[in-house]
């Protein structure tokens, strides 16, 4: 399968919209688990053509390199902390194994930076940051396509369709003047730019 297929995967409170690529795998959340084996020369050999990617994630193909540093080998190294802007975002990847999460990473006034999972809690599936810095307005992210508004340090909706809700948040740490992903659901990280 040369193409990518998004899918929304629901079980109860939980849901997760990934994008497959390959003709053969299995996608978890909460206690759902859907397999597929659509077929094709490589699923014949018993040997996956692609993986899993949690949509918004850079395509595959895509090479990003980080600016180099002294930790750049470091696996959970994610960008210098002064490429984060003062009034926008940077998106990043952060990876489980063949699982990718888009997040995107803010600077907090005198409070440092936090990074958050790069997804509307209404609609999983729409990003904050499309690839120019997430809107802010004030001190508060605003979802642009339904309006939804999450207070910068918290994370937590105080207008829109998903009121009440908050974004999900993904732990980082500054480290020498650079970003490093501190979350144990995660392996490795990189800046998407």
């Amino acid at each position: 399968m040369d193409e990518s297929v998004r899918v929304t995967l629901e079980d109860g409170d939980e849901s997760d919209v990934v994008r497959i690529r390959g003709t053969a795998d299995e996608v978890t959340v909460g206690d759902a688990t859907f397999r597929f084996d659509i077929g094709g020369p490589d699923a014949e050999q018993g040997e996956p053509d692609g993986g899993i990617v949690v949509d918004g994630a850079a395509d595959a193909d895509a090479e990003v390199e980080p600016e180099p540093k002294a930790d750049e080998n470091d696996r959970r190294y994610v960008a210098p902390a002064d490429a984060v802007p003062d009034r926008g975002t940077l998106r990043f990847e952060a990876t489980a194994g063949r699982r990718r999460v888009d997040g995107i990473l803010q600077r907090l006034d005198d409070e440092g930076i936090v990074a958050w999972e790069n997804s509307c809690p209404h609609k999983p599936e729409v990003q904050l940051d499309r690839g120019l810095g997430a809107l802010i307005d004030g001190d508060q992210l605003v979802c642009h396509e339904h309006g939804a508004r999450f207070n910068c340090d918290d994370g937590y909706c105080t207008r829109g369709p998903c009121r009440g809700r908050s974004l999900s948040p993904i732990d980082v740490t500054v480290r020498d003047g650079d970003v490093f992903l501190t979350d144990d659901r995660f392996e490795a990280g990189q800046r998407l730019d």
